[in-house]
């Protein structure tokens, strides 16, 4: 079984963003930039798969601009087996990914693709739902675990009552969940080895897809600050200034 996983270049999560000057958007000039964490789960995921014998190729696929193929080396150092960067220098929204996954989905074959619940840079968490789509394959999103056997996924994931546990059958498409597992650290030899693992490049025009936006961003605002506290004299007078909302 071959599994496809597609990853995508965002600020590093321990940088905190800053929003540009014009309110346009967040700038990204001089700032540190790596692997979305959630990819690199699914990233773990799928290699692990082939280390149980469960798949035979793990490939990684990022859509963006040249300094994409950065984390692609990232995933390959961590033991992916082949890279695809698909080049394109401006923003995409999730419609316009999913397209272009499913034509690779297709393309190579692929019986699994486990992809990130969301990316850290927008939230969107809707890649993986429209790639299914897109496919007609069932699918099963923010996975705790997930079991493969005759066929089937196996997935757990964690809902506000407890633990639900779904089973869909392959071709599928899941999305991975903190708690999946803990991404290994890639270590120096396979850093080098990950520099002659194979990783072709596309040009996204090739695909067809159109790569208008269908959303504007009006403006981007820095959150506001957090008000100060106060003090009270008692548990009686707190109780009473809860019950008014006059902490809030």
């Amino acid at each position: 079984m071959k599994v496809l996983v597609p990853i995508k270049r965002v600020i590093d999560y321990n940088v905190k963003p800053r929003v540009s000057p014009d309110g346009s958007g967040v700038d990204l000039a001089n700032v540190k930039m790596s692997m979305n964490p959630f990819d690199e789960i699914a990233v773990e995921e799928a290699i692990r798969l082939r280390e149980q014998g469960v798949a035979h190729e793990v490939v990684v696929v990022s859509i963006g601009e040249a300094k994409a193929a950065e984390v692609i080396r990232t995933a390959l150092a961590m033991g992916a087996d082949r890279g695809i960067l698909v080049r394109h220098d401006a923003p995409l929204e999730p419609l316009a990914i999913a397209k272009v996954l499913a034509r690779l989905a297709q393309e190579e074959e692929v019986r699994l693709v486990i992809a990130g619940k969301q990316a850290i840079d927008d939230d969107m968490s809707a890649t993986g739902q429209m790639l299914a789509a897109r496919l007609g394959w069932g699918q099963a999103c923010f996975a705790s675990e997930l079991r493969i056997a005759d066929g089937v996924a196996q997935v757990t994931r964690e809902v506000d009552g407890g633990l639900q546990v779904l089973s869909v059958p392959l071709p599928a498409v899941v999305t991975t969940d903190l708690r999946l597992n803990a991404p290994r650290y890639a270590s120096l030899p396979n850093i080098m080895k990950a520099k002659k693992k194979p990783l072709a490049e596309r040009d996204f025009a090739t695909f067809g897809v159109p790569a208008d936006p269908r959303l504007q961003v009006l403006a981007t605002d820095e959150p506001a600050a957090r008000a100060a506290g106060r003090k009270v004299g008692s548990v009686a007078e707190l109780l009473e200034k809860l019950k008014e909302g006059g902490l809030v």
